[in-house]
């Protein structure tokens, strides 16, 4: 019997996402549910085993930690590298998303208006075009990917990470980078994703 998969996070994209992605990338169904942030603190919070989201239950079983998830997932899909040398490369390439994540999501949910004015030049004009510009370069010289010359869960993360990064701060964030746009376009190609993109909430839909 296959195994049973059901996937909780808030009403939006953010870390959840990428797992999101990689299931849709191997056509497995599962159950995406979606929490208001009072649901989340009245009831399902103190279920959670580290009191965070997003939470994959695969046949009851509950597991946390996003990338750690994404990680189990892709070695099930052969997202993964083929030794430790090449899963090196693909979380020197994850932990570096987030680096450009956590300065993104600091500007987004814990700034007040005045700071987020701020700040917003120097996202956009420096630290989005440090990474983004290596980012580039890297796709460039990879055969269209982020890691190993060859599809890996790095280029689904940074892919699905990106969509939520733009709509917090209103821009696509791939526009000024062809190979990362070439790759955001590939990723999204898979049949499983394709389906995905076209099926998820429309609150939460865009398109560049």
């Amino acid at each position: 019997m296959p195994s049973k998969y059901k996937l909780t996070y808030f009403t939006l994209r953010g870390l959840a996402e990428p797992i999101r992605y990689i299931l849709a990338y191997r056509n497995i169904e599962f159950e995406d549910i979606r929490l208001d942030l009072d649901t989340w603190n009245s009831s399902v919070k103190q279920t959670s085993p580290f009191g965070k989201i997003p939470i994959l239950e695969i046949d009851g079983k509950k597991l946390t930690q996003s990338r750690a998830i994404c990680r189990y997932l892709a070695k099930e899909a052969g997202l993964a590298g083929k030794d430790a040398w090449e899963d090196l490369q693909i979380d020197i390439i994850v932990d570096t998303i987030d680096d450009v994540r956590y300065a993104i999501v600091d500007y987004g949910y814990f700034s007040d208006e005045k700071s987020k004015a701020a700040k917003k030049g120097p996202l956009l004009n420096e630290t989005i075009p440090f990474y983004f510009k290596k980012f580039d370069t890297i796709v460039s010289e990879n055969k269209g990917h982020l890691a190993n010359k060859k599809l890996t869960w790095a280029d689904i993360y940074f892919v699905a990470i990106s969509e939520h990064l733009s709509l917090m701060v209103e821009k696509d964030i791939l526009e000024s980078y062809p190979n990362l746009k070439a790759l955001r376009k590939t990723v999204q190609a898979y049949p499983g994703i394709k389906k995905h993109i076209e099926k998820r909430p429309a609150d939460i839909n865009i398109s560049f």
